[in-house]
């Protein structure tokens, strides 16, 4: 070989060498930006989840933003109120995880048909998810389309019926309008409704000992109480006539032990505007010596607008028993000091839910809210004497 031919074969090597360098670094830059092949990473194998502050949902004309502040991830739409960690942590470890299952190249023409255009009142829009980084910078975009039906065969059919189920949805990544890449999840719960992101915990009564709820005509006020745990209810006041019918107050005796709530209230919103300017008043007194009011406005649909102030006083000091043991002291004033922790945790707690207004389902309140007299035993009818025979002539 000579010099001339050797020269060549030189060349030509670092071109080749060259070029597999370029395959490499665009493959890799492919994997990056998550634009994959059936088989591969949807948000690419180097999804740099930690990295996600900020969740964007566009979805025909709604908006959602679930923004992460102060280490706690909120709800833009509603006034920042906190979010549900789990449900948001949830979705990014599945995002990170979905893999294309087909390639299908189209052109712009048909985008309507998978539902890929860019979200806006069109029926066939699609969804625009974008995560962002703390800089409020992209990290990956896409936009979900129509979502892929599996129709059901044999025994499914009778439980699906023609319509099929969702398996899977179209997606389109961003910068890549000839891509419908298809994923093996519809992503159902990807949907810019800030409510059903919101953080559910809520304050819960526990042993309660008094129940009132004021009405605005005070004939149909009532209050009862209970001595012990265990005792029977009563009204607090009873006239002589009246007597509690523990049936019809079963219902209500157990006030807020689990209590949910469907959405939050603007912050702008005025009392009149849902009529917690007159409202119908419930308070509970427990045997832990906290005090709940809860006010509820007008009903709207489904739900009752609420507002929720926790008052709490606590003994300082335990009460001792009589020839009380100075081992068994110990012990007891151990086991009172954590019960006051538990307390003042509890208390602190619930003096959160006090800033906000709550739409509550109506199941949690409609119970509560019977009036005076539908608590009454039924008054038997009196016998009406028999009219007495005519005279025979």
């Amino acid at each position: 070989m000579n010099r001339k031919q050797f020269g060549i074969l030189f060349v030509l090597l670092i071109v080749l060498g060259g070029a597999g360098w370029l395959v490499q670094k665009n493959r890799n830059h492919e994997s990056g930006s998550g634009e994959q092949g059936a088989g591969q990473k949807l948000l690419g194998e180097n999804f740099p989840i930690n990295d996600v502050a900020h969740i964007s949902i566009k979805q025909g004309t709604n908006e959602l933003n679930l923004v992460k502040k102060d280490d706690l991830w909120r709800v833009r739409e509603r006034n920042e109120y906190p979010a549900n960690f789990s449900d948001i942590s949830s979705f990014l470890l599945k995002a990170r995880e979905l893999k294309v299952v087909q390639v299908e190249q189209i052109g712009v023409s048909q985008l309507p048909r998978l539902e890929l255009t860019p979200p806006g009142p069109a029926t066939n829009s699609g969804v625009l998810l974008e995560l962002k980084d703390k800089e409020e910078k992209n990290i990956r975009a896409l936009t979900l389309g129509k979502k892929h039906v599996r129709k059901p065969q044999g025994a499914q059919a009778a439980q699906f019926g023609d319509a099929g189920y969702p398996d899977g949805r179209y997606v389109m990544l961003a910068g890549n309008n000839q891509n419908a890449l298809l994923i093996g999840d519809p992503l159902g719960n990807v949907e810019a409704k800030p409510e059903q992101w919101l953080k559910k915990d809520f304050f819960k009564v526990e042993r309660p000992k008094a129940i009132a709820v004021a009405f605005a005509e005070t004939t149909n006020s009532w209050k009862l109480v209970r001595d012990t745990e265990t005792g029977d209810w009563k009204f607090a006041e009873a006239k002589p006539e009246e007597k509690l019918d523990s049936t019809k107050a079963s219902g209500m005796t157990s006030p807020f032990t689990a209590p949910s709530f469907n959405d939050v209230v603007a912050l702008s919103a005025k009392p009149e505007d849902n009529g917690l300017d007159k409202p119908t008043v419930i308070t509970v007194e427990t045997f832990d010596d906290f005090t709940y009011t809860v006010k509820v406005g007008r009903k709207s649909g489904d739900d009752y607008p609420i507002t929720v102030t926790v008052a709490a006083n606590f003994p300082k000091e335990r009460t001792r028993a009589k020839e009380e043991k100075p081992e068994d002291m110990v012990q007891a004033d151990k086991a009172f000091a954590e019960r006051q922790k538990q307390l003042e945790e509890k208390l602190k707690a619930a003096k959160f839910f006090e800033q906000r207004t709550y739409l509550v389902p109506s199941y949690n309140i409609d119970p509560i809210l019977k009036e005076r007299k539908d608590l009454l035993v039924d008054k038997k009818e009196e016998a009406k004497p028999e009219a007495a025979a005519p005279e025979k002539n």
